[in-house]
């Protein structure tokens, strides 16, 4: 009898496999025989354990991050707070570097709010996963080089009285 977690699973796994537009003949048919229906199948229905390996390698054939698809509450996926603040001038002199393409991200969204500040610039949960998509990073990978590089502001206030 299958396990909740492995219930769980299964229905992730076949949540992304819908959300693709395919049938379980279609897994197979796409991975030519890599990904056989039946296995898939027992994967999803929790009838069968799916090995890490495994599962990195479904993953990747879904092309998806593999914390994609693991149930909710799996203490994998870490969400980002949903708001966060950078430090534009440091933001700026970092840009050169390895964020460079951040640059113009942010001066679009001052642009479109008319926020012209120029030391800091909140932005949202939707504006992080698009910036975390230009740099091929989740949002929560995304926060942790922003936050390497000094750019994040834990007190937006402590700018200002300096």
């Amino acid at each position: 009898m299958p396990s909740e977690y492995a219930k769980s699973l299964g229905a992730r796994l076949r949540s992304i496999r819908q959300q693709q537009g395919l049938s379980l003949q279609g897994v197979e048919e796409k991975s030519a025989g890599r990904w056989k229906a039946v296995v898939v199948g027992s994967y999803e229905r929790g009838d069968r354990a799916v090995t890490v390996s495994r599962l990195a390698e479904l993953a990747e054939f879904y092309r998806v991050p593999v914390a994609e698809l693991l149930p909710e509450g799996s203490g994998v996926r870490t969400e980002p707070p949903s708001k966060i603040v950078l430090e534009l001038e440091r933001l700026y002199d970092t840009a050169a570097g390895e964020l460079a393409c951040a640059g113009p991200y942010p001066q679009a969204i001052q642009q479109q709010r008319g926020d012209y500040n120029g030391r800091v610039l909140s932005i949202r949960a939707d504006d992080l996963r698009a910036l975390a998509i230009v740099y091929d990073a989740s949002p929560s990978g995304l926060v942790e080089r922003l936050t390497e590089h000094g750019v994040l502001v834990t007190d937006p206030r402590s700018l200002f009285n300096s």
